[in-house]
């Protein structure tokens, strides 16, 4: 984008990791996709039953898409896709219960949870605006206000990156203990779960990463007149 950029080596590096995370956690989810718990439980029922047991009244619903699951704490609702919702693999249980573990932080008042929640509009304001502000003040004649303000609003979602990271982290790790803990799945299925959270953890990585070298990149190129 800029001549000389002095981060481009980094911003190489670390597309290069997200598409490595990327293709991994597509490989752990379409190898364990196709190994299905013991129990013959099917997803869905394990996120209701997960819930239920932690005294939350919360809905399981079915989405469209792949990898799409998510909770939503607007309206309180766990959504799972249609490669989880009725499966009853592996993989689509680890899924699920990640999910019912944000539904658990969110009635926990989990604080990095909290903290993400409450600088997400400033941080989706930021993810759209900051680069067109910024290139504007560059066309600008390096209009320092305009830079400023770019600045400011990707730090702010470069924020939002990092504070997710310990919230998917700590899901992740509840998804484990409870799938365990309760007998969901057995020591040798508990293998294709670690598999496919951890490599969904790659991918938050990734985009941790991604947001930092971006946002340095940004501050160096600003000082150059």
């Amino acid at each position: 984008m800029f001549v000389n950029d002095p981060m481009i080596f980094w911003v190489f590096v670390v597309f290069g990791f997200a598409l490595y995370a990327q293709w991994k956690v597509n490989s752990a989810f379409n190898r364990w996709s196709k190994v299905y718990a013991k129990r013959g439980i099917k997803a869905s029922e394990v996120a209701s039953l997960i819930l239920n047991k932690a005294g939350l009244d919360i809905p399981v619903n079915s989405i469209r898409g792949r990898l799409t699951d998510h909770y939503n704490p607007i309206n309180r609702t766990l959504n799972l896709s249609d490669a989880v919702y009725d499966s009853s693999s592996v993989a689509a249980l680890g899924v699920a219960a990640h999910e019912a573990g944000h539904a658990i932080q969110h009635s926990k008042s989990f604080i990095p949870l909290v903290l993400r929640n409450g600088i997400y509009p400033l941080a989706n304001l930021g993810s759209m605006l900051s680069y067109p502000l910024f290139i504007l003040g560059i066309v600008l004649g390096f209009n320092k206000f305009l830079i400023n303000i770019a600045i400011w609003l990707f730090g702010i979602a470069t924020a939002f990156t990092i504070i997710t990271l310990p919230v998917e982290f700590d899901a992740s790790r509840r998804a484990k203990v409870i799938l365990a803990g309760e007998g969901y799945l057995t020591t040798e299925e508990m293998k294709g779960v670690d598999a496919v959270l951890d490599a969904a953890a790659l991918t938050y990585i990734a985009a941790a990463l991604s947001a930092v070298v971006n946002l340095l990149r940004m501050i160096l190129l600003s000082r150059r007149d």
